[in-house]
């Protein structure tokens, strides 16, 4: 699922894939195709709403939406499989390439693996990196880059006494006063600090020193911004049908909390999955 960098036939391009079970029908728009639908309708390839399509030419840093046909017409997406967003306020997915990256954390993935985690000392210290610190750089946002602010934290964490670095609200999110509890994109290490890869030097980082790094997981809400999960497919495929269950919180904006489902809680279960395999949180 998502957008990956492949090839096919011996032609390099990107692998689309998305979940739209009641779509009639989904279409992939981007960069690479001057946002122009015709010619890059998807093809369905399970009973269960999966689409997929290859495009030859599509490369890493492109941006690119879903264009996908619902029940009342026309409704324009971001992927929310996608490893990469386009800073707030555009809402447009990038394509990502997570193999790049060169990590020199093996001595830390092995040492943790012989570890007795049930007897290991453990103290979290949980931040949020756009208000733990800001640079003076004309911006009103301030916000410094995942590389830039990792030798910094790593230092304080260390001095103070903490193993752990719990960040919060790291996934891709529209709002900034959510602090990253409004997810639109799970996938996504969120782009106010930098790109993926920077956020894998970051991890990469503590793990040099010997911190480790988990996540605040905030799977049960999202918000109804309309390039999200919200009627993704011109259905309520990821939320509830019943506006009862829609919860009203920080003022004006609304939750739709996720419906329970065998096929939900296996996305969720590639969303952890994806974060630990590829990004290596702990």
């Amino acid at each position: 699922m998502g957008a990956h960098v492949a090839k096919k036939d011996g032609k390099s391009g990107v692998y689309f894939a998305v979940w739209a079970p009641a779509a009639k029908d989904v279409y992939v728009i981007g960069e690479f195709n001057d946002w122009k639908a015709y010619g890059y309708d998807m093809k369905k390839i399970s009973d269960g709403g999966i689409y997929e399509l290859f495009i030859e030419g599509a490369k890493e840093g492109q941006m690119y939406k879903y264009l996908i046909i619902g029940q009342n017409g026309a409704i324009y997406k971001a992927d929310p499989y996608a490893n990469a967003a386009q800073l707030r306020p555009e809402t447009a997915s990038i394509v990502a390439n997570l193999n790049g990256f060169k990590w020199t954390d093996n001595a830390w993935v092995e040492a943790k693996k012989k570890e007795d985690h049930l007897k290991a000392p453990m103290s979290i210290y949980e931040c949020h990196l756009g208000s733990w610190k800001k640079q003076d750089d004309g911006t009103e946002d301030g916000y410094i880059n995942y590389r830039d602010i990792a030798p910094e934290l790593a230092e304080y964490v260390s001095d103070m006494g903490y193993t752990h670095i719990e960040l919060m609200g790291i996934a891709e999110h529209p709002f900034d006063g959510s602090w990253g509890y409004q997810v639109t994109g799970y996938y996504a290490p969120t782009a106010r600090y930098g790109t993926p890869e920077d956020f894998m030097y970051f991890v990469n980082y503590m793990h040099s020193k010997k911190i480790a790094v988990i996540l605040d997981w905030v799977p049960a809400h999202f918000p109804k911004d309309a390039h999200g999960l919200a009627n993704f497919d011109g259905s309520c495929v990821y939320e509830y049908a019943d506006p009862r269950k829609e919860n009203i919180l920080t003022g004006v904006r609304k939750y739709l909390i996720m419906v329970r489902m065998k096929c939900l809680t296996s996305l969720l279960l590639m969303v952890c999955s994806g974060w630990t395999s590829s990004i290596l949180m702990d």
